[in-house]
C-alpha cells in the first residue's frame, strides 16, 4: 500500500450488470478521486464479456491503486458486500453504486466529513438520483447531464453543515469502519439487495450513538435510484417499525431545503463566473 492510498478511505464498487455506466464510473473515479485510492471492484459473477474487457483496460491505466476480484458463482447482492466490507476488516469504506458518477472532490469532502466528529457513522453525498438526498429536488430524479464540472466548482465553495439524514444513501455512503464493525456488519442474511442492508447497517449504527448525515458540499450524479428486493421493505418494516415513518417525514417537510436551495445559489454564481476569468482581467 503507498502512502497517497493509505490516506483515504478505501472505494468499494459492488459491479452491477450496467456496462456503460460502469465505463461512465470508472472514468469519473479516475477525473475527481486522488491519486493512488484504494479502489476495490467486486464482482459478483455480474459483469459479462464487455464490461470484465472495460474492467481490465482501466486496471492497466488508472492512477488509482485498483484491484478487481470476481466470484465464480453469484453470491447475492447483500451477502457479496456483507463478504466484501468483512474483508476490510475496520478501514473507513465508501460504498459506490458502479453506474454512479462522482463529481471531483467528492472523496475529499466525504472523507473531512467524517473527519469533523467521531459521532458520524456514515456520510451521504448528494445525489440527482438519491431520494431523501437527492438534488435539486427531494424524492426526484433530474437528469443533469454534463454537469460534473459546474457541480464540483460550486461544491467546492459550499460551507458544510453535515445535517442528519433518517438513514444512509444506497448511491454513495461513507462507512466509519470501527463504527460498522461495532454494530455487526451488513446483514447478508435478513436482506437481498444492498440497498436495504445497507439502511439497516445505518440504522443499528445510529443505534449504538452514531450519526448518519448528509455531507453536503460532496456530489455523485446517477441516472436512477437503486431499488429494494423482494420482501426487504417488510424485513425493514418489522426490525426498524418507525424508520418508514420517519422517512416520509423528511419526504412530506424537506428540512434539508436550506442546504438544497444553497447548493443551487451557489451552482448559479459558479456558472456566472467566465471559464478562464484570468483573460478578462483589464490591466
Amino acid at each position: 500500500m503507498n502512502q497517497a492510498g493509505a490516506s483515504w478511505p478505501v472505494i468499494l464498487v459492488p459491479v452491477g450488470t450496467n456496462e456503460d455506466a460502469l465505463d461512465g464510473c470508472l472514468a469519473a473515479l479516475d477525473a475527481g478521486t486522488p491519486h493512488g485510492t484504494r479502489v476495490w471492484l467486486a464482482d459478483d459473477a455480474q459483469a459479462g464479456p464487455r464490461g470484465l474487457a472495460l474492467i481490465r483496460h482501466w486496471l492497466g491505466t488508472t492512477r488509482l491503486q485498483a484491484a478487481h476480484t470476481r466470484r465464480s458463482q453469484p453470491l447475492g447482492e447483500a451477502a457479496h458486500l456483507q463478504q466484501a466490507l468483512q474483508a476490510c476488516g475496520n478501514a473507513d469504506v465508501v460504498v459506490l453504486a458502479s453506474d454512479a458518477r462522482p463529481v471531483p472532490g467528492w472523496l475529499t469532502q466525504l472523507a473531512a466529513c467524517l473527519a469533523s466528529d467521531a459521532a458520524i457513522a456514515t456520510a451521504t453525498p448528494w445525489c440527482n438520483a438519491g431520494e431523501v438526498a437527492a438534488w435539486p429536488r427531494i424524492g426526484e430524479i433530474v437528469v443533469l447531464p454534463d454537469a460534473l464540472g459546474r457541480l464540483a466548482d460550486a461544491c467546492a465553495h459550499l460551507p458544510a453543515d453535515y445535517p442528519p439524514l433518517p438513514s444512509a444513501v444506497a448511491h454513495a455512503v461513507l462507512l466509519r469502519g470501527l463504527a460498522r464493525v461495532a454494530a455487526g456488519g451488513v446483514d447478508g442474511v435478513s436482506y437481498q439487495s444492498w440497498y436495504a442492508a445497507l439502511i439497516d447497517l445505518s440504522l443499528r449504527m445510529a443505534g449504538l450513538g452514531g450519526r448518519n448525515v448528509l455531507c453536503d458540499n460532496a456530489f455523485v450524479l446517477r441516472d436512477a435510484e437503486s431499488a429494494p428486493q423482494s420482501g426487504d421493505l417488510d424485513a425493514l418494516a418489522v426490525r426498524w417499525p418507525a424508520w418508514h415513518a420517519r422517512l416520509a417525514d423528511c419526504l412530506m417537510h424537506d428540512p434539508l431545503l436550506p442546504q438544497r436551495q444553497r447548493l443551487q445559489q451557489a451552482l448559479q454564481a459558479a456558472e456566472r463566473v467566465p471559464p478562464q476569468p484570468d483573460l478578462f482581467v483589464t490591466p
